[in-house]
């Protein structure tokens, strides 16, 4: 499979999903997050988009949000994030298990996806998810695998603040799985503010960590396979 090619195709579908401005329905907003979804033309479920403030500068942001290293000190939806492919400098795929959802009437799932991180014009950075078949990690007995439909986070500089960015961010994952199409409608936007407070928590308790700000917890490089 040719994963560049994929990843490149990804970040348009990204960019196309950003730029779309129709169909939108408002379906949560709190503490300054905003969910909308409009029915996804890949399955029989919705595409989301979730847009918030953070008051982190793109480039950082971007490095908290997508390097396995940074995602798991903070994403508490996940048990584990961790990249087992590196196709090259800006691409790899990730094999992620998520934590039980709803009360536990959402079992964790896992997912095998393809990261892509791409800078544009404006200091705008796409980062872009799928879902991809990958030999070396099928799927098991001890999860569902779920299945993540093009996603990926948008980040740009907030024009009047510079320092901070705006973060627009769309979710279309097929669980899979017996789950009634309803459930997941009514957990989902919940789950997704939650995944911009977390991020919003994890920069704060990095900078208070390094103590000027997070360099310190997102400058490594990838982790070499294990």
């Amino acid at each position: 499979m040719d994963y560049k090619a994929l990843a490149q195709q990804t970040a348009q579908e990204i960019l196309g999903y950003n730029q779309d401005t129709s169909g939108w329905k408002v379906v949560k907003i709190s503490k300054k997050v905003t969910v909308s979804s409009k029915p996804s033309k890949k399955f029989h479920g919705n595409l989301y988009r979730v847009e918030g403030i953070i008051p982190e500068p793109t480039c950082k942001l971007s490095d908290f949000l997508y390097k396995p290293e940074n995602r798991v000190t903070w994403d508490k939806a996940l048990k584990m994030y961790n990249m087992v492919h590196k196709v090259d400098l800006d691409t790899f795929i990730c094999h992620t298990i998520t934590q039980s959802f709803a009360m536990g009437s959402i079992s964790p799932r896992d997912f095998i996806d393809l990261v892509y991180f791409k800078r544009y014009e404006g200091n705008m950075n796409v980062i872009s998810s799928k879902s991809v078949d990958f030999p070396a990690f099928p799927p098991s007995s001890n999860y569902i695998r779920g299945y993540n439909h093009a996603c990926g986070y948008v980040c740009s500089p907030l024009q009047e603040n510079p320092a901070h960015s705006k973060l627009v961010m769309f979710v279309q994952t097929e669980m899979r799985g017996k789950l009634s199409r309803s459930i997941v409608e009514a957990t989902m936007p919940s789950n997704l503010v939650s995944f911009i407070l977390n991020a919003k928590d994890g920069i704060k308790t990095c900078k208070a960590a390094s103590g000027h700000g997070h360099q310190h917890c997102a400058h490594s490089s990838f982790p070499k396979k294990k």
